[in-house]
C-alpha cells in the first residue's frame, strides 16, 4: 500500500467516527461500509461504560470524535509532510497499550500502519474493545491491513520493536525486559497549569475542561496549579462550578470521598467545593477529584522549575505566562503532531 492509499483509509475511518456524536448520532449514508458498522458501532459505545465504569458515553463521545476531527486530509497531510516514508521491509511493532482513556493508544496505532509496518497490539483490560473494533472497520476498506494488525491476548513473541506505555513501576519491567529491543517506553506524567491571576472566568472555566475530561485520569489532565502568593480561588470556585455534575458519577464520587477523607485525617488543609478538593502540595501527580497546588512569587523561579522537572510534565498551560504552553480548554484536543512526552513516533518507527 502507498502512503496515500493509507492515508485515504484513515480519512475514511475520520468519516465514520464523526457520524458519533453526544449531542446527536446521525447515520451518513455516504460513509463506506455503515451497513456492516454503524449500528455495531453505537451499540459498543453504549456498552462501553458496563466494560470500563470511567469509559461513559459522554467521554468515549469526545474521544471519538476528537479523533474524527484529527482524521482528516488537512491534518494527515500536515502531519506526514515531515517525513519520507519509504519502508523496505515492514517491521513487527508491539504495542502495549494503557486503558485510562477510551482509545489512548489509538496514536500509537496510527502511527505504526502510517510508517508501513504490522502492529502487534497488547490492550489494555481496561479498553479492549474499541480499537479491535475500528481495526475491523479499517480491514473492512482494506483487506490488506487483515495481515498487518494482530491482537495479542498472550505472550508478545516475534517482534522487532515495542512501544509500551504504563506507570512508572511497569516502566522498569518494560525496561529490563524490552533491553534488547528497539523501544518507547512511557512512564507517568503529568500536567500543569500555571495562573497570575488576571485570567477572566471563561479562561478558569476552560481550565476546567482540562481538569475534569476524562475525570482527570489522563496525563494531559491538569493536576497541578501553580498560582502568585496571595491568589483568591474565589473566581476558580465560582467558574468550575460549572462542572459539578461530575460528582454524579458513582466512581468519582466514591474517589471524591475517599481521597478527602484520607487528607482531613491526615490533618491537611484543604479547599473543597463539594467536588472537587485543593491541596497545597510540591508533587505533580494529586489523585482523583484532587488538584494540588502552589504558590510563587518569582515567575522566572517556575519556569525553571518546569524545565527542571520537564520529563515529569506532558503538558503545561498558561494565558502565554510559559513558552509554548498550551491554552485553557485545549489539553485534550493534541494535534497529530503533539506526541505524547514529546518523542517523534514516527521518526522512531522509521529508523527501525
Amino acid at each position: 500500500m502507498t502512503l496515500e492509499v493509507k492515508k485515504n483509509i484513515f480519512i475514511e475511518l475520520g468519516h465514520f467516527l464523526n457520524q458519533f456524536n453526544s449531542n446527536e448520532t446521525v447515520r451518513n449514508e455516504n460513509v463506506l461500509h455503515n451497513n456492516m458498522f454503524f449500528y455495531e458501532f453505537n451499540k459498543l459505545i453504549k456498552l462501553s461504560q458496563s466494560h470500563n465504569g470511567w469509559y461513559t458515553p459522554e467521554q468515549v463521545y469526545f474521544s471519538i470524535q476528537s479523533w474524527a476531527k484529527a482524521l482528516t486530509e488537512e491534518n494527515l497531510n500536515q502531519w506526514l509532510s515531515a517525513y519520507t516514508i519509504d519502508i523496505v521491509e515492514s517491521k513487527n511493532i508491539a504495542l502495549i497499550l494503557a486503558g485510562n482513556i477510551p482509545l489512548v493508544g489509538f496514536h500509537d496505532f496510527l502511527s505504526v500502519l502510517i510508517s508501513g509496518h504490522n502492529v502487534l497490539v497488547k490492550t489494555s483490560s481496561n479498553d479492549q474493545h474499541l480499537l479491535p473494533f475500528l481495526a475491523k472497520y479499517l480491514i473492512s476498506i482494506e483487506p490488506k491491513f487483515a495481515d498487518k494488525i494482530t491482537f495479542v491476548e498472550g505472550k508478545l513473541e516475534n517482534f522487532d520493536a515495542v512501544i509500551a506505555t504504563g506507570s512508572n513501576n511497569t516502566a522498569r519491567y518494560f525496561e529490563y525486559y524490552f533491553k534488547d529491543k528497539p523501544s518507547i517506553i512511557r512512564k507517568n506524567r503529568n500536567s500543569v497549569a500555571v495562573l497570575n491571576g488576571n485570567e477572566s472566568k471563561e479562561q478558569i472555566i476552560a481550565l476546567g475542561e482540562d481538569i475534569f475530561r476524562y475525570f482527570g485520569l489522563g496525563c494531559r489532565n491538569v493536576s497541578k496549579l501553580f498560582v502568585p502568593k496571595g491568589y483568591s480561588f474565589e473566581v476558580f470556585f465560582e467558574a468550575i462550578f460549572e462542572y459539578q455534575d461530575v460528582i454524579h458519577y458513582e466512581k468519582y464520587a466514591n474517589n471524591y470521598d475517599y481521597n478527602k477523607a484520607v487528607f482531613l485525617m491526615s490533618n491537611f488543609k484543604l479547599r473543597d467545593n463539594g467536588f472537587l478538593t485543593l491541596k497545597e502540595d510540591k508533587s505533580y501527580a494529586s489523585p482523583i477529584s484532587s488538584v494540588f497546588y502552589e504558590t510563587y512569587e518569582n515567575l522566572n523561579e517556575i519556569e525553571q522549575r518546569l524545565q527542571t522537572d520537564k520529563d515529569q510534565i506532558q503538558c503545561i498551560v498558561s494565558n502565554a505566562l510559559i513558552e509554548n504552553s498550551i491554552p485553557f480548554g485545549e489539553t485534550q484536543k493534541p494535534n497529530l503532531w503533539d506526541y505524547a512526552d514529546n518523542i517523534d513516533t514516527i521518526s522512531f518507527l522509521l529508523k527501525i
